[in-house]
């Protein structure tokens, strides 16, 4: 199936995307906000640069869109039919980094939180983000 925009709108979008202050970032952090949690943002001191940092709690919030940390058995993330070799590099690339940001986080004594974009859609948000609060308790 061939794309339904034009090579020149479609790399247009793709590079619109932002990377930091997404949607499913926005929400998180306003929940914590609103329940009494103050945190740091994108720490680069940090690996990985954690979206969110609660140091009072020595912990850390990832929130991954699906897509782009290849959210495995996610209906989003599908393999873009066009560039998929350079698209497949690009992801599995991500995954490496998140997987080495880990590792050196838990051995700097930091507990993780991984929030995927598609447990902050209905009608799953609401349950992931009181998980999320009692994990903070």
């Amino acid at each position: 199936m061939a794309d339904v925009h034009s090579k020149e709108i479609r790399s247009k979008n793709m590079a619109a995307i932002k990377g930091k202050n997404t949607k499913p970032e926005m929400l998180v952090r306003k929940f914590l906000f609103a329940n009494g949690h103050r945190y740091k943002l994108h720490d680069k001191n940090l690996p990985g640069k954690p979206d969110i940092v609660l140091p009072k709690y020595k912990t850390v919030i990832f929130v991954h869109g699906c897509f782009w940390h290849g959210h495995k058995s996610c209906k989003y993330f599908v393999v873009p039919k066009t560039r998929t070799e350079w698209w497949l590099n690009k992801i599995n690339g991500n995954i490496v980094n998140d997987e080495r940001a880990l590792k050196t986080l838990i051995k700097e004594g930091w507990k993780i939180i991984t929030i995927w974009e598609c447990n902050l859609k209905s009608p799953k948000v609401a349950k992931t983000l009181n998980a999320l609060l009692k994990k903070l308790s």
